[in-house]
């Protein structure tokens, strides 16, 4: 019995099983349904699912003998065949699970059907699909029933036995779909053989291909008293078969996939096949006289005994005994099984018994690993322990076999019953480094990410073996006469391993030390694996630095150029990396492009300047700072400065004066033009002698009396175009021109005439500025005037014609003034017409209303009694009041104001004047109209420059809401309210 208990065991489960129906002689499960046929020919159905039981009469009110031969049942428990046998022969019945009694089949009557295979896959409560049935003479029919129609729809003839005629004792089928069709799989047993059948299409297809092509079958001789063939079912699929034949059990698992062909042309889908022969159990030549089939076991039922053998090992591994059978029973008949419930039952002629299992799978993996089937085995482990059980036996089998490597893949997998000291000791004491480094990396790879620590030590050590392998592999004798010569670093097996370290390196380099493992590395002289892993810690100085020292400036470069590196190590390293490989440099600089700050840079670019370079190499730094002015649009001042310095250094000064007259701001709205230092400038350009450029900066810094000094010393051209460049101050250009042409005047030394002749073209050049009487002082005293004579005459001309055109601007002007001196006069006795019955633009009353309006100044001129009033040109007219009142309403507050401001000072000047002068002035002031006379006028032009119904102020008035703030009390007054509830509408009637 198996190391882990009991797995099978039986259970009584119906001791009257028939209900008086005779005895029990055939029996099928299937869904928790029981179906048993009786001697007497009835079938009991005992539906467990519902504790409940039926008893269906077979022989219809038939006299004599008629005992139920077989009895099927589809895996669902819905649809059932049963064969009687009678004295006139066989007779088929078929029974659905809503029946009240079965039906026969006509078609099927004198016909021994011993063998019914259902398609599991098909088969509905509804319809039994396609149903394959065997008969004792060897027939094979093809049958199919719906239960609305209650009788079969067809029955056909698929194939006869003809070359050994035996019976068909049992069927079983199965179907894979293959593309848009179906692929039907027939295993068929006699007593002697098994036959196998496949195709696509039909069943009737399939079957009628065999006419033309020899059948698949397997030969057993032997004698059994009841050949069977049994598939395990697994998720509605047959994983392998078992056939009880008389030389034992033929066995093996099935791949409806699989495609293999056998040695007979026909494609065979059994793999893995075994037999069990029957000397195994025991027993003095007894068969079995039925056996059922699970996923790891046979079931053989053996007199009153069930034997349960394992079916991986054939090894017996239970002896069940069926108790408290009846005296009066012959014994336990047969074995039946349950697929969808996975469990089998023993029946007797009255009672039925029930084998139940108990995780029948817990101990197959001890069972694969005593056989050596090391991945079977794995499969079925439930447990880390058992797991390790298995790779401890692998393991230890190649180390036994010196498969050292192999064993340390295995020991690095368990966890539990080796410790990692015993492993590592194992390989340390024989010496195997190799071995001890896979098992440290394998290691490695089962832990996970909590075992920081231990994954830490693990990786530092296997560090330590890859050095120490690739220093043994350096002092390797490779020609075999010494023992010191170093072999050759290029050699395939160093160059993989150190390719191999490198990849460990990078894998590992989150959890190794980093100063343990450098530290490790540097003692190991291993300076290109530092780099790297420095490298890889992203510990870049150490890197750029080495490759510095090995004088590759372009690795160094690649290396500052990632993404990750700071910044500040270009810029550290960017003076040694210039003077390596100026070139390259300044490349990589270009393409940093704005990641960079060219300012940080100056330093290094100093020191490329001080050395020495050729004529005609190019200037790197030169070539960096015009990228960063021109195309970065760099504005540092130090840069500017640094290469405005490199320019003003050259022999050329085309490039510097360029630079000079290039405005590098101007895209700017309030930027400088320039970003470098002009006084700078000045001072270099003055050391170097770049006069022209001293001339140009002169120029920029508005000095044009020191550029024109300078311009004088260099080009008298030049000089005066710094001159001509001065236009907003005709007084400080005029001194320009004249210190040229002093300076011409003075610098001629040919004849007199000649002199005067280029001092007259020069004066020609000055767009008339300066004129003959400008110049002659620069000339010497005892120079004749006849000399000068026809110069002299053409600007008395200039002076006479500018002395008319004065006189006539003079004239102009005096017509002009009287002009304007009769439109005064004019204006005094201007006047309009007002129509008496004319209204006020405000108040809507006559503008001639005699008194009731309050006057606004005793100073405002008035008809009689009549309130003032203003008229405009566009004929609106407004009493003065009113006028005040609007504008000052529709006007800003500030303007608001001071209007009011205006009234009250006029008011106050008109009471004064009342009270100092008292009543018998006849309402007529004596006071000085002037002050008055100023205020009126001040508030005319407030109030009535314009018509406030014409000009702007009703403009304005648009965006005026059209209720004011403070009309809202005006506004309420308007709505409508509803009528109070408890006002009543009294009716109203009217007669006629």
């Amino acid at each position: 019995m198996d190391a882990g208990g009991q797995i099978f065991s039986v259970d009584p489960l119906e001791r009257q099983a028939a209900r008086g129906h005779g005895v029990v002689t055939s029996m099928a499960a299937g869904s928790d349904v029981i179906v048993l046929g009786t001697s007497r020919g009835w079938l009991v159905r005992h539906d467990y699912a519902f504790e409940d039981a039926h008893d269906l009469d077979l022989g219809s009110g038939r006299s004599g003998d008629h005992s139920v031969h077989r009895v099927f049942l589809d895996p669902g428990g819905k649809h059932c065949v049963a064969t009687v046998v009678h004295p006139g022969g066989a007779e088929t019945y078929y029974h659905h699970a809503r029946w009240p009694r079965p039906k026969p089949l006509p078609r099927l009557r004198g016909l021994l059907v011993n063998a019914v295979a259902w398609n599991r896959q098909s088969i509905t409560e509804a319809s039994t699909k396609e149903v394959i049935l065997g008969t004792e003479s060897g027939q094979i029919f093809e049958m199919a029933v719906d239960e609305a129609d209650k009788r079969e729809k067809y029955v056909k003839p698929l194939f006869e036995l003809t070359e050994q005629r035996e019976g068909i004792k049992a069927l079983q089928m199965e179907t894979a779909v293959v593309g848009n069709s179906t692929r039907y799989y027939v295993m068929a047993v006699t007593p002697t053989r098994l036959y196998s059948f496949t195709g696509i299409g039909s069943l009737e297809t399939v079957f009628a291909s065999y006419s033309d092509r020899a059948i698949h079958f397997m030969e057993l001789p032997g004698e059994i008293p009841n050949s069977e063939l049994h598939f395990f079912i697994k998720q509605r699929r047959a994983k392998h078969f078992g056939w009880l034949s008389g030389s034992g059990i033929y066995h093996g698992e099935l791949n409806f996939g699989a495609q293999h062909s056998s040695t007979s042309g026909d494609e065979n889908f059994v793999e893995n096949k075994g037999f069990f022969d029957y000397s195994k159990l025991g027993d003095s030549g007894n068969k079995p006289r039925s056996f059922a089939l699970s996923e790891f076991h046979f079931l053989l039922l053996i007199g009153d005994k069930i034997k349960v053998v394992n079916r991986i090992s054939q090894q017996m591994v239970e002896e069940l005994v069926v108790d408290n059978t009846p005296e009066t029973s012959r014994g336990i008949i047969g074995l039946c099984s349950d697929p969808s419930t996975g469990l089998f039952y023993a029946y007797d002629e009255s009672s039925i018994f029930q084998v139940s299992t108990s995780d029948e799978g817990r101990d197959m993996w001890q069972v694969y690993l005593d056989m050596n089937h090391y991945a079977a085995a794995l499969s079925h482990c439930r447990n880390p322990f058992q797991r390790d059980q298995v790779y401890l036996v692998q393991a230890d089998a190649a180390f036994a076999a010196k498969e050292y490597y192999i064993a340390a893949s295995f020991y690095a997998k368990m966890n539990y019953v080796l410790s990692f000291e015993e492993i590592s000791l194992k390989f340390i004491s024989i010496g195997e480094q190799d071995a001890l480094r896979t098992f440290l990396l394998r290691r490695l790879d089962n832990l996970t990410k909590d075992d920081k620590m231990q994954i830490t030590m693990i990786s530092t050590w296997a560090t330590e073996l890859y050095l120490d392998k690739i220093n043994r592999l350096l002092l390797e004798d490779s020609t075999g006469s010494t023992t010191n010569s170093v072999a050759e670093p290029n050699s395939s097996e160093y160059c993989s391993i150190v390719n191999e370290f490198r990849a460990f390196l990078s894998d590992s380099k989150d959890v190794l030390d980093e100063a343990t493992t450098m530290k490790l590395l540097e003692s190991y002289g291993r300076v290109d694996e530092l780099v790297y892993f420095a490298g890889l810690k992203e510990q870049y100085e150490i890197v750029v630095h080495h490759y510095i020292q090995q004088g590759e400036a372009r690795k160094a470069l690649e290396v500052l150029q990632r993404c990750n590196v700071p910044v500040d190590l270009v810029y550290k390293f960017a003076p040694d990396l210039i003077m390596l490989d100026a070139y390259e440099t300044v490349e990589s600089w270009m393409m940093a492009r704005n990641k960079l700050n060219p300012g940080k840079l100056i330093p290094a670019m100093m020191r490329y300047v001080s050395e020495p370079h050729a004529k005609n190499e190019t200037h790197e730094v030169i070539k960096y700072l015009e990228f960063c002015v021109k195309d970065l649009e760099n504005e540092d001042p130090g840069v500017h400065n640094l290469l405005l310095s490199l320019y003003a250094k050259k022999e050329d000064e085309s490039q510097l004066l360029q630079f000079l007259d290039t405005k590098f701001g101007k895209g700017q709205t309030s930027g400088p033009e320039f970003f470098y230092d002009p006084k700078y400038a000045l001072r270099l350009c003055l050391q170097e002698k770049r006069m022209r450029a001293c001339v140009r900066i002169y120029s920029m810094m508005s000095m044009h009396e020191e550029a024109v000094a300078l311009a004088l010393k260099v080009d008298v051209e030049l000089a005066k175009a710094e001159a001509d460049k001065v236009e907003d101050d005709e007084e400080l250009r005029k001194k320009l021109w004249l210190k040229v042409a002093k300076h011409v005047i003075e610098q001629e030394k040919g004849v007199k005439r000649e002199n005067i002749k280029k001092a007259i073209e020069f004066l020609s050049e000055t767009n008339n500025l300066l004129k003959i009487e400008d110049i002659l002082p620069f000339f010497p005293d005892f120079v004749l005037i006849d000399d000068f004579k026809e110069e002299i005459c053409k600007s008395l001309k200039d002076y006479n014609s500018q002395i008319e055109q004065l006189k006539q601007e003079m004239d102009d002007a005096t017509r002009g003034a009287d002009n304007i001196r009769s439109d005064i006069g004019a204006l005094a006795q201007r006047y309009t017409v007002i129509d008496r019955e004319q209204d006020c633009g405000v108040c809507r009353r006559k503008i001639l209303t005699v008194g009731g309006l309050h006057q606004v100044g005793r100073s405002y001129t008035s008809a009689g009694h009549m309130a003032p009033f203003y008229v405009f040109p566009c004929g609106h007219a407004f009493h003065a009041n009113c006028l005040i009142g609007h504008v000052t309403r529709c006007s800003s507050q500030e303007q608001a104001e001071r209007i009011l401001d205006l009234q009250k000072r006029l008011s106050l000047m008109d009471r004064k004047a009342a009270k100092d002068n008292g009543a018998g002035a006849n309402g007529e002031s004596i006071m000085s109209t002037t002050p008055v006379d100023k205020l009126r006028s001040q508030l005319d032009d407030a109030v009535a420059s314009e018509c406030p119904f014409c000009g702007d102020l009703m403009i304005k008035e648009i965006s005026q809401p059209f209720i004011l703030p403070g009309e809202a009390d005006e506004k309420a007054s308007w709505e409508i309210k509803p009528q109070p509830a408890t006002q009543k509408i009294l009716p109203m009637t009217m007669s006629i």
